[in-house]
């Protein structure tokens, strides 16, 4: 896979920063709204601090919302600090800061960590944010620095996979205001 150039870089980290740019990316803990858990089944194992739902899991904080066959959370003495979800794929949803639109993201496994501030889509990863799009075999978005970095997938053996945007000319959405 060659590696993006400095202006693409540029463009894809716009476009993303766009939709992706709150600190408080993925499930903000420092907020006062709770995050609701709803799924088919739970297991809580509270001296490893696992907490495992399986059949159509769905997590919200807000308008903050996350959907898959299986999510496992992690807490330590600090509170929660991870969060694993995998489906067919996992979906993640959020509003874009600016207020209009949403960011839609889909990948088999999903993984939010609040120690790392990093929030990974894996395997057939996938944003979309008011018809621009952005796919990659891995995508990771730095919530603290707003930096992302995606990857293709592996060559195997008919070549290696790229990773691949589409942007809408005009869509008036890129924005590069740090102010949100």
């Amino acid at each position: 896979m060659k590696p993006l150039n400095n202006p693409m870089r540029r463009l894809l980290a716009t476009i993303l920063a766009a939709g992706l740019a709150s600190p408080a990316l993925a499930f903000d803990l420092g907020s006062d709204e709770p995050i609701t858990v709803s799924a088919d089944s739970a297991r809580l194992d509270d001296g490893k601090g696992i907490a495992t739902y399986t059949g159509a899991v769905e997590l919200v904080q807000g308008k903050t919302r996350l959907t898959a066959e299986r999510v496992v959370l992690y807490r330590s003495a600090e509170g929660l600090n991870r969060i694993e979800a995998n489906g067919s794929p996992a979906r993640y949803q959020q509003p874009v800061t600016s207020g209009e639109g949403e960011t839609d993201a889909r990948a088999l496994y999903i993984t939010w960590s609040a120690s790392d501030k990093q929030l990974t889509f894996e395997r057939e990863a996938e944003i979309e944010q008011n018809g621009n799009l952005f796919r990659g075999d891995i995508i990771h978005y730095d919530t603290e620095q707003r930096v992302v970095t995606a990857e293709g997938s592996k060559d195997t053996g008919s070549g290696p996979g790229r990773v691949e945007m589409v942007i809408q000319p005009g869509s008036g959405t890129i924005s590069n205001d740090s102010t949100q």
